[in-house]
């Protein structure tokens, strides 16, 4: 069994693949020369046992400190292992010893050893000198890859049109609709454009764009106003064979031509790693890190730290939260050494063995015992399964921290479904469940007074933060004043202010910000507040009208999560964060937004027959509105779907209005025949006819291990989608020859019978009260830079974690915090 690793080859040297454990803990690592996978002592007689691999390579591996480096310049950029950033200077010396275990006597031979047979020594050799595969996961440095250099700089052609463009930043302004931000400068033509629209209606008018097709797309490269500076400047190349932000090395020169000197021109935009940089001198950092206070470290179960891997602190944060569930704890920490038994042949690529790994590390007294201060564990193996395949998970940039505990419990879930033996828990609910909840839109036509009801499923509560609601306007206002006077008295060479004889502002004077405070329950009365809804088709009326929208929460789940929505995105697309603090309480009592559907004194909108529903095919709304809005098919277009598309969204939405037409296309992108042409002009809306599956999507179920009927009976059933077949298939585990013959004997190709056979699991309702258990803050201008730690209640008393530290909380920002976790009070863990 004895094989050679490649550089291509997954080798598990830096830890066990059921614990945290590796070569610098006590008993060191054991790496199998078969499968390449690690193990611990505890845990590699038993991979002896159940794999039938006898020879081991033993890890030792011990830390001797080298004398104390001198002190290094401060950083002054927010990145690791890169000039002026963090340094990766190692501050000890390792010792390595390497031996050969031979079971099942355990037989522990010294290597180098030249009397061993030829091909264990080659082996030995490679896994020694292979890098692992956490360095394989990993990115060595925080920053973006560089841009590419386009090859349209270096012969750009540019007109002699007369054309100057102003210094002054309120001179710039779009030629087609006088839009005054994210206007871009086409370097060849002199022409100012706005950006593209974004896919929520805010940005430009793609104007920018607009001038490079009708200019026969002879002139690619455009600078963005507002971003020059003498280092560089936005820059970004339309032509279809970059069609990216992109280097101009003659950037200097290409603005001259327009009366731009770069060497004189401010910045008036900040980089992100400026804003990230300042954001961590603020208060704010200050307040939610809780520095200057004298915080006691806890150790112990339920208080282990989670190094920060570089950017992963959202993760850090997250893991902390959902391991703070006593279901969780009940699901995969109690029983995760059955679950270690009944492990697959990956269990790096299995997400329950990696949740128990982290659950048994912050859960249990595993790693607490004998330590004499706080113990923290490198969280790498779970961070790579989750991220797998994720374009921005998978990632070492920051993240959203919301996202990613939305895109966690998808994946808990699906897992889960699929779940056998000692991980099924068939007596517990799915840890999704105990998050989720229905959210209940009632629509009323304003004109004809009636009404319907509709119920979508979500997992996080969203709430908008109404600036103009907060309680200290005035103090806020009058902060204002004092920083505006103290700016003025610097600018004027002067050192006091005086006005109305006791009101005395000095020049060197500092204060604390002042910043609005806003009361939670008016975060809340603004969910809850009616909302316009032009365009609205009504049944009733059998045209567009207005109709007033209300949401109401339906079921009110165990845990639930409350996400501040401090963070938007500017009309210059840049992202912005709103500098409020938000009074939120411990306990929360929301029962009065229980939503009881149609009432006694209500009637119905009628269901319509021939109209637009906002979700549904093509060809169901194809008679009832055959022509597209020009309009609207125009909107979408401009967002940069395609026409096609985007006439078949209009016509399935019935014309009704751009956002539900979009609604559209982000539900049906992925139709075979999202792309297609239209039918002719009185063509039935008959059913389509029955395709072939598509021979990738086939592979990549089989490779899961179905079987071919299987996958294309699931494929059937779900309209060819193949996240939604995979779930299907996963969720039919136990009844998967019925559920097939059920698909197959349907004659329904609009509806297959197997595809929603399964049946909704009950929602885990209680009375809406709750109290706050824990909560995540982030630090930064914006989710993608920054830093995040989580505060959590445990034992009544409050908890910070911070990455690898974790302490007791003098003053927990509440006020501060992003996503909160309330627990109901009635449910009973």
């Amino acid at each position: 069994n004895v094989k050679v690793p490649t550089a291509h080859d997954k080798v598990f040297k830096d830890e066990c693949m059921f614990s945290f454990e590796n070569p610098f803990s006590p008993d060191g690592l054991y790496v199998s020369l078969a499968s390449f996978q690690g193990f611990g002592k505890d845990k590699v007689e038993q991979n002896f046992i159940k794999m039938n691999q006898g020879l081991y390579l033993h890890l030792k591996y011990v830390k001797v400190p080298k004398e104390t480096p001198a002190q290094s310049d401060e950083p002054t950029k927010m990145a690791i292992g890169v000039e002026g950033g963090f340094s990766l200077e190692d501050q000890y010396t390792i010792e390595k010893t390497h031996s050969l275990v031979v079971f099942p006597d355990m037989k522990t031979i010294p290597y180098p050893c030249p009397e061993l047979p030829e091909l264990v020594i080659q082996s030995l050799d490679a896994l020694i000198k292979h890098a692992g595969s956490r360095h394989q996961d990993e990115v060595a440095a925080w920053e973006e890859a560089p841009l590419i250099e386009s090859k349209y700089a270096e012969n750009l052609v540019q007109l002699d049109n007369g054309k100057k463009i102003s210094p002054n930043p309120r001179d710039w302004k779009c030629e087609e609709s006088g839009m005054t931000e994210n206007l871009w400068l086409n370097l060849s033509t002199g022409h100012i454009g706005s950006g593209r629209r974004n896919w929520d209606g805010s940005g430009g008018t793609g104007a920018a764009l607009k001038h490079f097709e009708e200019t026969g797309r002879l002139y690619p490269l455009c600078v963005k106003l507002g971003t020059i500076t003498p280092s560089g400047a936005d820059v970004y190349s339309y032509a279809p064979d970059e069609d990216d932000l992109v280097k101009d090395l003659h950037l200097a020169k290409h603005l001259s031509h327009w009366g731009i000197d770069v060497m004189q021109m401010e910045k008036t935009e900040k980089s992100m790693a400026e804003l990230n940089i300042k954001y961590n001198k603020t208060f704010e950092f200050d307040k939610i890190t809780e520095a200057g206070s004298n915080l006691v470290p806890l150790k112990g179960p339920g208080f282990v730290g989670l190094k920060n891997l570089g950017n992963s602190c959202y993760m850090n944060s997250v893991l902390q939260v959902l391991f703070t569930v006593p279901e969780v704890q009940k699901r995969y920490c109690e029983p995760a050494e059955a679950i270690f038994d009944a492990a697959p042949a990956d269990p790096a690529g299995d997400l329950t063995i990696q949740l128990a790994k982290v659950g048994v590390a912050l859960c249990t007294s595993r790693y607490c015992i004998g330590a004499d201060e706080g113990v923290c564990v490198e969280p790498a193996s779970i961070k790579s399964l989750v991220g797998r395949g994720h374009p921005e998970f998978s990632s070492n940039r920051q993240q959203d921290a919301s996202e990613y505990f939305q895109h966690v419990l998808e994946l808990v879930a699906r897992s889960e479904r699929a779940a056998t033996g000692p991980a099924a828990l068939s007596e517990l609910p799915s840890t999704s469940s105990f998050f989720t909840f229905e959210l209940e839109d009632r629509i009323q036509c304003v004109e004809s007074g009636m009404v319907s009801y509709k119920t979508r499923t979500e997992n996080t509560l969203g709430l908008e933060i109404p600036v103009e609601a907060a309680t200290n306007l005035s103090e806020v206002e009058q902060f204002k004043e004092r920083e505006q006077k103290r700016q003025k008295l610097k600018e004027e060479n002067a050192d006091v202010y005086i006005q109305g004889g006791d009101s005395v502002v000095s020049k060197d004077a500092t204060e604390d910000p002042v910043v609005p405070t806003v009361p939670c329950q008016a975060c809340i009365d603004k969910m809850a507040a009616p909302e316009l809804v032009e365009d609205f088709f009504s049944s009733a009326l059998g045209r567009k009208g207005i109709a007033s929208k209300t949401v109401r929460l339906k079921t009110f789940p165990p845990y639930l999560l409350v996400q501040m929505r401090r963070y938007y995105v500017g009309s210059d697309w840049t992202p912005k964060k709103l500098d409020v603090l938000v009074d939120v309480p411990d306990t929360l009592n929301i029962e009065n937004l229980r939503g009881n559907g149609l009432q006694a004194d209500e009637v119905a909108l009628p269901e319509a027959e021939s109209a637009p529903a906002t979700t549904g095919s093509y060809a169901q709304a194809a008679a009832a509105a055959p022509a597209p809005d020009e309009a609207i098919v125009a909107q979408l277009v401009g967002m940069g779907f395609s026409e096609n598309g985007s006439k078949r969204a209009a016509i399935a939405c019935g014309n009704s209005s751009a956002e539900a037409s979009m609604e559209w296309v982000f539900a049906h992108m992925e139709d075979p025949d999202f792309n297609d042409p239209l039918p002719p002009p009185g063509a039935t809306a008959a059913a389509p006819a029955a395709t072939a599956p598509d021979p990738e999507a086939v592979a990549t179920l089989s490779a899961m291990g179905f079987t071919v009927p299987q996958v294309e009976g699931a494929l059937k059933a779900t309209s060819g989608n193949l996240e939604r077949a995979a779930d299907w298939l996963f969720s039919h585990m136990d009844d998967l020859d019925a559920a097939l013959a059920s698909v197959n004997a349907s004659t329904d190709t609009a509806a297959p019978a197997g595809a929603g056979s399964t049946a909704r699991a009950p929602m885990l309702d209680g009375k809406g009260e709750y109290e706050l258990v824990g909560f995540i803050s982030h630090m930064g201008s914006n989710t993608g830079c920054g830093h995040y730690v989580c505060h959590i209640k445990k034992e009544g008393k409050w908890a910070i974690f911070n990455d690898e530290k974790v302490a007791a909380s003098e003053h927990p920002p509440k006020s501060l915090g992003y996503l909160y976790m309330y627990k109901r009070k009635d449910h009973q863990a």
